[in-house]
């Protein structure tokens, strides 16, 4: 008995100097850091996509109702265009909420108002200016989504800012002229 203390010794000794499981270790150790880079690194591309789209979506329609094109132009039918233009936004109808209203050039007031956005715990949703404005007239539109992070979990989704909803607001803004008749 007397000799089975120091061979347990001397095998326990040998294991303990072995290097084979250091790979393990280190992948343990830096597969959540490598993780969450990618995942960040994916919403936050789809996040951009969304972001360039939405607003690509605004041009295209803006066009046509700053050229004098768009038939009774009305938020519904400006919404429609819009949602037509853009793919990537998923229940763009029920998510976009639009302001279009002139700019006072004496005094750019109400620039700096917050942008209204689709409140989707409640029935109701804010009440938005739509004003076509007349020729020559500077008008300002905001097209606001509220989005839900495609990787709820990823750091970015965590930090960014959220609605009561848990969405993601994404906006457009815009100021374009009225095109004289």
């Amino acid at each position: 008995m007397t000799g089975l203390l120091p061979r347990l010794c001397r095998r326990l000794r040998r294991r303990l100097r072995r290097e084979d499981g250091n790979a393990t270790v280190e992948l343990v150790l830096l597969l959540p850091v490598y993780v969450a880079i990618l995942f960040t690194g994916i919403e936050a591309g789809l996040l951009m996509t969304r972001q360039v789209m939405l607003e690509r979506a605004v041009d295209l329609s803006l066009r046509d109702l700053r050229l004098g094109q768009m038939e009774d132009p009305s938020a519904a039918r400006l919404r429609d265009a819009i949602c037509a233009n853009t793919v990537v936004i998923r229940d763009c109808q029920n998510a976009l909420l639009l302001e279009l209203r002139p700019i006072d050039t004496t005094s750019w007031a109400g620039l700096d108002d917050p942008v209204a956005c689709v409140n989707r715990d409640e029935p109701i949703q804010p009440v938005t200016q739509f004003h076509t404005g007349g020729e020559n007239q500077l008008m300002l539109v905001r097209a606001c989504v509220v989005l839900d992070p495609v990787i709820p979990t990823s750091t970015l989704a965590l930090a960014l800012p959220r609605d009561p909803s848990g969405g993601v607001r994404v906006l457009a803004e815009s100021v374009f002229v009225n095109e004289p008749n």
